[in-house]
């Protein structure tokens, strides 16, 4: 397929869908292999990027989107509700981070490694679309396993979970001891 009218197929799959699309689905739809297709889809980015327009293509993982420029939002409010704010609390921040990094994980791993509950925050964080169920642990009981969404890596600007600060070593282990010392003192009390 023509390069432009390739452009112009993923743009209106993308327009379309309102979501993000598997690059190796879109390399299907245009007939393309997916290299081909990821060189295009940079060029479309590339494009985007300047300043005459008011989208952009966001990568997640291996899935793009067309998204609205954040220097837009100040136009789209006057005519569209303004989009619902997420606050994200110590605790709940707290939480998504334990997910983040030991996905998948259980509602219980995140409340051993917390310390007291998290019910609150996972309600939350569902409720806000960071997190997701991804099945259950086959164990007894077969609890729930937690792990991130696409939303999670849009609202934090990134592309997938490797590009996460890395934890450094030192710091995880005065985490650690610090976590031990309250939970002695909690026993002692």
């Amino acid at each position: 397929m023509e390069r432009t009218r390739a452009e112009a197929v993923i743009e209106a799959v993308l327009f379309t869908m309102g979501e993000s699309v598997e690059v190796s689905r879109l390399a299907d739809v245009i007939e393309e292999d997916v290299k081909t297709t990821n060189a295009i889809l940079d060029g479309m980015a590339k494009r985007y990027q300047e300043e005459d327009r008011g989208i952009s293509l966001t990568r997640f993982d291996n899935a793009v989107q067309l998204c609205t420029k954040a220097e837009m939002y100040e136009y789209l409010i006057k005519i569209a509700k303004a989009p619902r704010k997420m606050t994200l609390t110590d605790t709940v921040l707290e939480t998504l981070s334990i997910i983040a990094y030991k996905q998948p994980v259980t509602r219980l791993e995140v409340e051993q490694i917390r310390g007291v509950s998290c019910d609150h925050a996972i309600n939350k964080l569902l409720e806000y679309d960071l997190i997701t169920e991804l099945g259950r642990l086959d164990a007894p009981g077969r609890p729930l396993l937690f792990g991130t969404t696409e939303q999670f890596l849009r609202s934090f600007g990134v592309e997938s979970l490797e590009e996460l600060p890395e934890l450094n070593p030192v710091q995880m282990e005065e985490f650690k001891q610090q976590a031990e010392a309250e939970v002695e003192l909690k026993l002692d009390i």
